[in-house]
């Protein structure tokens, strides 16, 4: 059997800023028909950034407030692609927007997707190292407070449950050596 499902129908339900919604009739491998709610989303990046510190590894992360979630979550600097955006120039101008670093050397981590069951969303990952701070720059309505962890900080706390973000522990265990 076949595991291909063939899309029949697709309406656009909502088209917005960062979304677009699908309600797409499909034929399964049995031949079928089902439904599927596809959310459309132009991808993102995170940036495991690793800071030496009085010759101690350091990642930098950001608190930031997510509204759907009402509450604020401590995550990996991260954002989203803008159109047709290259994602190694996108982690570079987020590191730098979102902790005022840049970074001189850079490893590509692979890519992940979130929630593959109903979106397409895909993240790709980078690992930075050999920080320099240029200065904060936060995108307009963007309010960030940064930390600095060592690693054996940030494996405390996604065991005890303080870091939930799945971005971040996906790229923080991929970064790790």
């Amino acid at each position: 059997m076949d595991l291909i499902e063939k899309t029949l129908t697709s309406d656009v339900v909502y088209d917005g800023k960062i979304i677009t919604v699908y309600n797409d009739k499909v034929e399964i491998s049995t031949g079928k028909a089902s439904y599927r709610e596809v959310v459309e989303h132009s991808g993102g990046v995170v940036i495991l950034a690793v800071h030496k510190k009085d010759n101690i590894e350091k990642i930098l992360m950001v608190k930031q407030f997510r509204y759907p979630l009402k509450q604020a979550l401590l995550e990996l600097p991260a954002g989203k692609l803008e159109k047709n955006e290259d994602p190694f120039e996108a982690a570079k101008r987020e590191l730098t927007e979102e902790t005022g670093y840049i970074a001189q050397n850079w490893e590509d981590l692979g890519y992940i997707y979130t929630s593959p069951g109903y979106s397409n969303e895909k993240l790709y990952l980078y690992k930075a190292t050999n920080l320099e701070y240029v200065g904060d720059c936060p995108d307009e309505g963007e309010i960030l407070i940064e930390y600095e962890f060592s690693i054996e900080e940030i494996k405390k706390m996604i065991q005890n449950g303080d870091i939930t973000d799945a971005k971040t522990i996906c790229a923080f265990m991929k970064g790790l050596n």
